[in-house]
């Protein structure tokens, strides 16, 4: 299917007021609230302010951060938001007529605080208690990014007051501020419409008075964003029978729930309570919902600025290079940076861009063998096509293929010129003819897609791996001339990255078939590691092999005056193949075990990418010589087709060397200062929307696409991108749109945002709170740590650090506390740096002592170590120690080990409780159920030794898995593995 759409918008001739002149109306308006007779809402990382009717906006912020949830005070004077002003995401409070914002808390980095991110950003401003105190979630202190704590801060500045809940999302105040309404779970930005797993929340009301909770909404449904208001509560939820949310109201009287709106198109996002009105967004607009009618309107809003987020310019790209080539005489290179396509001279000379073209993504440039075209894929039609060009840009470029319908892999020219070859998502490998046009299917896969191919030297032949239903590759051939295809490896061995010799007598692969077991020091299991090496196939029957067996002869000089014989012209190589006994003729390469690619042939060398003993190098194996030379540590290379020259890629610099039997001198680097084009946003993403869209298409793996109209969800989608003036807004955009897909692990990320430097804040690694008699901040409790590791390593309890819990925090640095309102400020760029801290056990400076601290960044490590050692000292405590415990945060790298950490140690237990609250998911579990489900056969005794299981590696007793809402992924799965 070929479908592409240009959406265009003209934002100009704007009045001062809202009018039929005024221009067309604003979309992508985000997080609002209302207050009277006033509007505030986000637009492209701002803030912006509107009469409740409509009109055009006036801006109140204008950082490069991104400001997000304003929230009016109950009497309309001040406005809380999130924002970035100092670099970190924090909750600042600004006049609500606009003004300088003070910032009121404190925190630490996030590795995941984005608002582009599925975990939403840190420090969310949700609402107010009363008109001194702010309602926000952060996960400060969490070391799960799924959970977040509900936390007061005051307008005044200083600690904030955590509420008395475990974790929390979106709430609202009682009006008498005795009781929250609130979701426990946080899941308003994953990209996962009608949802209906374990994080499908509900609204409840937590009374800090009884202390009691009581769900209200009890759906399986996803009911959120509780807003109170007087008798009522309202809340979205997507209930109904198309899903979608919608506004409702749980009555606090009658017990019963009102749907208030009927949107069938697109979801009510991000409400927020006022004082006669509630606020949302739908379909990118602003909607009014009056309190007393119970009526919506829509908000006709237009904003009229500058809007720099969303303007072009000159971009560097060096460091974004995607693919790299070298001309066929070495002169030059080819890079693909930024979906265009450059040359860059070797020495001298210019740098050129071959494309231009912001709307279009050009990528896998290729240059040809004679050096003349510069092949590439582009999706410039709507589709992936191949297009050719002048190596100079001196012609437009030609399109090669027609009715592209899916992803295509990258490109390789045939040695004459005369053919491309490339793969594609629907798992074939196909040719397309230069000159006619004409594609040829030379193979079709059947378990995935073809990733690695090669033309022989006469263009006669292709090779080919191809991964088989075992999961294992085989290698193929096939003759251009006659159709054959045929296997060159058996399905034993994992073969792959097939290359012929420059003399066409042998096809060089990569297969595994070394089995060095490596046995484990925990228990007695293995695994196998660097199973690779590099083999050959003879392709004719009657080809010796380079390793036969040498036998030097006496040379005899012939009588006469003969001439010395004129050297014979090379012969045309023409590549033979028997495939009777192709299989049997396979000979291996003598060089390490390991990890093999990109092989390519120069005369009587073969040159390729090894990574062996965790360091990745580029090799070359002599077969005059039968040796192997590692030549440099990099990252690529690719050699020129008149064989003499070499591109080499090391860590983003790039050097063209002569073909090199030894260690090459890479210092000479290519410049790439000129690898800058001027980009149009508007256009690059329109072109990054539309192949988001293509990239859904052809990858999901349902290709009914769920029953959803995928096209149809372009065009509604689509209508949202002339409005999009901010990178964050056009991820917003695509994970709406594959939101509705209603599929798990459909994620949206990255894109560049404005720079903005985060600010590293120091952190003691204790619970901190301020004494309100004295002034003093006191460590209330100091988490512990395992000092001897650096990710849990705790600056309170370091070796030398003379502080214990209950000391009074006197001065930071001869900064004396008392006249802080928060002890943070204090710590701002102290992070692994000497602090000197005044204490004293007594909240006065007499009598106190200085000890040297060195702060951290991040506490998240620290705090789930004190976590897990809290769960294993009560399991100890309850159980008289017969019961052992382990917490399993993913399952990934981390995960596993904690699982090895805490399961072997406890052997001895009668009984193991394996607790995956909170786990991240990865993909180890299997190798967790193997341990967990072992049964023992028989008991070993030796003499004066403890007896021992057999097999080993296992605890007998019975077993039970903790989980919770928050096991995700591989988390969730253990539990039914």
């Amino acid at each position: 299917m070929k479908c592409r759409f240009v959406l265009l918008v003209v934002l100009a001739g704007f009045s001062m007021s809202w009018g039929a002149d005024a221009g067309p109306e604003t979309r992508l308006l985000r997080f609002p609230a209302i207050h009277g007779d006033r509007i505030v809402f986000g637009y492209a990382g701002d803030l912006y302010t509107v009469a409740a009717t409509g009109g055009t906006a006036r801006k109140l912020t204008a950082d490069a951060g991104y400001e997000m949830f304003p929230r009016f005070s109950p009497d309309g004077r001040n406005l809380a938001f999130t924002g970035q002003y100092d670099g970190n995401t924090e909750v600042y409070l600004m006049p609500a007529e606009g003004g300088i914002p003070r910032r009121l808390t404190i925190t630490a980095t996030l590795g995941r605080d984005d608002v582009a991110d599925r975990m939403g950003p840190n420090n969310i401003v949700m609402g107010w208690k009363g008109n001194d105190k702010i309602l926000f979630r952060s996960r400060k202190d969490e070391w799960n990014d799924f959970k977040g704590d509900l936390l007061l801060a005051s307008v005044e500045g200083g600690l904030p007051e955590p509420l008395p809940l475990p974790y929390g999302g979106f709430g609202s105040f009682s009006p008498d501020g005795k009781r929250l309404a609130y979701n426990r779970v946080f899941r308003e930005f994953r990209t996962w419409k009608r949802y209906r797993g374990g994080q499908a929340d509900d609204v409840w009301i937590h009374d800090f008075d009884s202390r009691t909770t009581v769900n209200i909404t009890n759906n399986p449904a996803q009911d959120i964003i509780p807003m109170w208001a007087g008798e009522r509560i309202y809340f979205l939820s997507d209930r109904d029978e198309k899903k979608r949310f919608n506004l409702y109201s749980y009555d606090l009287r009658s017990k019963k729930t009102e749907k208030h709106t009927d949107f069938t198109e697109f979801d009510v996002k991000f409400p927020s309570l006022g004082d006669k009105a509630i606020v949302f967004e739908n379909g990118g607009y602003i909607y009014r919902f009056d309190l007393a009618s119970r009526k919506a309107v829509k908000v006709p809003i237009v904003v009229a600025d500058d809007q720099v987020t969303g303007r072009g310019g000159w971009i560097d790209v060096s460091n974004r290079v995607s693919n790299y080539e070298i001309a066929p005489d070495g002169s030059r290179a080819l890079f693909g940076a930024h979906g265009e396509v450059f040359t860059v001279p070797a020495k001298q000379g210019r740098t050129l861009n071959l494309t231009r073209t912001s709307g279009v993504h050009e990528r896998a440039s290729k240059w040809s063998p004679d050096g003349k075209w510069i092949a590439w894929i582009s999706d410039a039609s709507g589709e992936d096509e191949i297009y050719l060009a002048p190596r100079d840009g001196s012609g437009p470029p030609r399109r090669l293929t027609e009715g592209g319908d899916t992803y295509k892999f990258s490109l390789l020219w045939s040695p004459d010129g005369r053919k491309i070859l490339w793969s594609d998502k629907k798992l074939r490998l196909q040719a397309v003819d230069v000159e006619s046009g004409k594609v040829t299917v030379i193979a079709r896969a059947q378990a995935f897609e073809i990733a690695a191919y090669a033309w022989s030297p006469d263009s006669l032949w292709v090779a080919w791996a191809q991964e088989e239903e075992t999961q294992l590759q085989t290698v193929y051939l096939h003759s251009l001339a006659s159709g054959a295809t045929f296997p060159v490896t058996d399905g034993w061995y994992d073969s792959g990255s097939p290359a012929f010799s420059a003399d066409g007598k042998y096809l060089f692969f990569v297969s595994s078939r070394t089995f060095n077991p490596v046995y484990g020091q925990n228990e007695f299991n293995y695994s196998y590691r660097d199973m690779a090496k590099i083999y050959l196939v003879t392709l004719a029957r009657e080809t010796r092999s380079p390793f036969e067996p040498k036998n030097d002869e006496v040379k005899i000089k012939e009588e006469g005056n003969k001439e010395e014989p004129k050297p014979k012209p090379e012969p045309e190589v023409r590549v033979r193949v028997d495939p009777d006994g192709l299989v049997e003729r396979v000979a291996e390469v003598p060089v390490e075990a390991g990890m093999y690619g990109h092989l390519t042939s120069v005369g009587q060398k073969l040159y390729y990418m090894a990574r062996r003993k965790g360091k990745t190098t580029l090799a070359l194996y002599d077969f005059d010589k039968l040796k192997e030379t590692e030549l440099l540590d990099a990252d690529g290379y690719e050699i020129s087709a008149d064989g003499k020259k070499m591109l080499i890629g090391q860590s983003g610099s790039y050097s063209i060397v002569d073909l090199p039997s030894a260690r090459p001198d890479t210092s000479e680097r290519l410049d790439l200062g000129d690898l800058r084009f001027e980009v149009d946003r508007a256009a690059e993403w329109r072109q990054i929307f539309h192949e988001c869209w293509r990239q859904m298409r052809d990858f999901f793996y349902a290709p009914n696409m769920h029953g959803v109209d995928w096209a149809g969800m372009r065009e509604r989608y689509g209508e949202l991108l002339p409005f999009v003036r901010h990178r964050a807004d056009l991820t917003y955009v695509i994970g709406e749109m594959i939101s509705e897909l209603s599929a798990g692990h459909a994620y949206v990320g990255g894109g560049e945002v404005p720079p903005k430097a985060r600010v590293p804040l120091g952190l003691l690694g204790a619970e901190i709170e301020k004494d309100p008699a004295s002034g003093y901040f006191r460590i209330v409790k100091i988490l512990r740590g395992e000092n001897w590791d650096k990710a849990t390593r705790s600056p309170l309890a370091d070796i030398g650090v003379d502080a214990k819990a209950g000391d009074y925090i006197i001065a930071v640095d001869g900064r004396p506390t008392r006249e802080m309102r928060d002890l943070y400020e204090a710590l701002i760029y102290t992070a692994g740096k000497q602090v000197k801290l005044r204490l004293n056990g007594k909240p006065e400076e007499a009598g106190s002592r200085d000890t040297v601290v060195v702060p951290i960044d991040n506490e998240h490590a620290l705090r789930y170590h004190e976590w897990v050692r809290g769960n294993l000292e009560r399991v100890e405590k309850a159980t008289g120690g017969r019961v052992g415990y382990i917490h399993i945060p993913d399952m990934g790298v981390d995960g596993l080990n904690m699982f090895v950490r805490h399961f072997y140690p406890q052997f001895r237990k009668e009984a193991l409780i394996v607790d995956v609250r909170s786990n991240g998911g990865g993909n180890v579990s299997p190798m967790v159920i193997e341990r967990l489900r072992r049964e023992a056969v028989l008991v070993d005794i030796a003499r004066n030794t403890a007896p021992s299981l057999d097999p080993g590696g296992m605890i007998p007793g019975p077993k039970v898995a903790l989980l919770d809402e928050f096991s995700a992924s591989d988390g969730d799965i253990f539990a039914y593995r």
